[in-house]
């Protein structure tokens, strides 16, 4: 772990072997996670004459996560992300399978100003964002 400061390295050995020892499927596992990666929760890029909003992070941690909602240019949240199921029974239960799902939605170009993402889980606790095109825009 060259060039990785002393306590750096050892909180990221400690979060490593923490890792192991969990399946992140449940909110406490979860939640810390997403709470330091918020700025990932969504992502747009623009392709194929299309705004394309990606939840990818999210599906990515979706085991412990109830409900995600969302709105696009209202801060409302007020519809419902539909993800694959955790895969409580396989050893990697947040694996994407993308088996006739994908991770994002496509809107008209130019049209995704902002987006409102709010997490509900699975112990009946919320976490919200508000984005604005520029923040989550993709190079």
């Amino acid at each position: 772990m060259r060039g990785i400061p002393g306590a750096a390295a050892a909180g990221f050995l400690a979060f490593a072997g923490m890792a192991g020892a969990q399946a992140f499927t449940t909110s406490a596992e979860v939640k810390p996670i997403l709470a330091m990666t918020k700025s990932s929760w969504v992502a747009l890029s623009v392709a194929g004459g299309q705004d394309l909003l990606y939840f990818t992070h999210l599906e990515s941690w979706r085991c412990g996560i109830a409900e995600i909602r969302f709105s696009v240019n209202s801060p409302a949240a007020d519809r419902r992300r539909e993800t694959e199921p955790c895969y409580r029974d396989s050893a990697q239960p947040n694996a994407l399978r993308l088996q006739g799902h994908v991770p994002y939605l496509a809107f008209p170009a130019g049209s995704v100003q902002s987006v409102a993402v709010e997490l509900r889980f699975d112990d009946g606790t919320r976490d919200r964002i508000e984005v604005r095109r520029e923040e989550i825009l993709l190079p």
